[in-house]
């Protein structure tokens, strides 16, 4: 059995998430180790949700 739990991107400056199976969400780790907000895409949710997510949209 194989599953995916954290899968992170570093492309153009930005953190781009695009697998989080964990508890707390890595995107919050970021934030709250100091990261902005506009520097994390939340990949797994399709571009149009992205705008509504408080995240960078790409």
């Amino acid at each position: 059995m194989h599953r995916v739990w954290l899968h992170i991107e570093l492309h153009g400056g930005k953190f781009w998430i695009h697998e989080d199976n964990t508890e707390i969400g890595i995107a919050n780790c970021l934030v709250a180790a100091g990261v902005p907000k506009e520097r994390i895409v939340l990949a797994f949710h399709k571009p149009i949700l992205r705008t509504e997510s408080g995240f960078a949209a790409g």
